[in-house]
Parts: C-alpha cells; sequence; structure tokens
C-alpha cells in the first residue's frame, strides 16, 4: 500500500484550483498596512506595488487565500510575511472583526469589486506594522503614503479590481476619510 500523505495541505493544483474556482467562491483575506504614531494615529498606508499577468504594473493591498483547515489569523499573518518579509512585525488586531467584507465578481459591476479570474469573498482587516517591510514574492515594492495621498485620483488609478475602493473604505473605517 503506497503513502498517499499530502506534504503541502491545504494547497490545490493549479488545475484543482481552476475548477473550483468556476464553481464556487474563494476566501481571502486583504490586509492594509499602516503605520501608526505613538498616541495610535494613523499616519502612513503601505500599498504593493505589481505587476499583473498582462504587464501592467498597479498598487495593491496585501492579499491572499485562506487555505483549508488555515485559522484566518493565521492566513493574514502568512501573507503579511509573504508580501512585507518576515521582520515586518505585524499587529494582527485581538477581534478578528473585518472592517469589511468585499465581494470580487468575474463580472464586472455587480459589486464594486472585480476579479476576472473569480468569485471571490475577502475579509479586509487594517494591520498595523512595525518592522522593517522588504516586500518578496511578486510584489516589487512597498510605498508608503499618507492618508490623503492614498485617497488621491493618481493612486486610486493605480489600484485595479476596486483595490482604491477598499483602501477608501479602511480610511473611513479609520476616521480618516
Amino acid at each position: 500500500m503506497s503513502d498517499m500523505t499530502e506534504t503541502t495541505p491545504g494547497w490545490l493544483a493549479p488545475d484543482e484550483l481552476e475548477s473550483a474556482r468556476a464553481r464556487m467562491p474563494i476566501l481571502y483575506v486583504e490586509a492594509v498596512p499602516v503605520r501608526v504614531d505613538a498616541t495610535g494615529e494613523v499616519t502612513q498606508i503601505g500599498l504593493l506595488l505589481r505587476i499583473g499577468p498582462d504587464g501592467t504594473v498597479s498598487r495593491t493591498v496585501v492579499s491572499g487565500r485562506v487555505m483549508y483547515h488555515e485559522r484566518v489569523r493565521d492566513a493574514l499573518l502568512r501573507h503579511l510575511e509573504k508580501d512585507l518579509g518576515p521582520v515586518a512585525l505585524p499587529q494582527i488586531p485581538p477581534s478578528l472583526q473585518p472592517f469589511t467584507v468585499a465581494e470580487y465578481f468575474p463580472t464586472q459591476g455587480v459589486t464594486s469589486f472585480h476579479d476576472p479570474r473569480q468569485h471571490a469573498v475577502s475579509l479586509a482587516y487594517v494591520v498595523p506594522v512595525a518592522g522593517d517591510c522588504r516586500p518578496r514574492q511578486d510584489a516589487l515594492d512597498l510605498v508608503w503614503f499618507t492618508p490623503q495621498e492614498a485617497a488621491s485620483p493618481q493612486v486610486q488609478q493605480e489600484m485595479p479590481g476596486g483595490q482604491g475602493i477598499l483602501v477608501k473604505r479602511a480610511l473611513a473605517h479609520l476616521g480618516l476619510a
């Protein structure tokens, strides 16, 4: 009898993921990294610079799937480390109440959020980071903006699929919009 032990539980092979995306919503977590001052006021919003599959450069927040049998808290930490580096020192909120739930649809116009690959439901969090952020994986850079800059039309137009709306919702949640 052969050993059928999975070495990376929770991951789907590319063809399995494509099949699942075609049949059901996929759960994601998104994190808006922020810097805070000594009084807890948000002073900066961190946005990742990425190159999309079509070669376009865009700004995004930290985002990724929640794996099977993975806690939301663990998924947030995993994606923050993956995108911001191992010494970003994220401060995951004690309560995992998201500031918003974003529904991404493959059809534009259903909601403000669009992902041509899938129907996804995303739990979105504001996460203070205190350490040194060094983007990894597919992120080219992390740029820190003031809340006013992050809400500006120039930065908003660089955020595809509704990501700009997500940042504006985060700013409103923080009382900065």
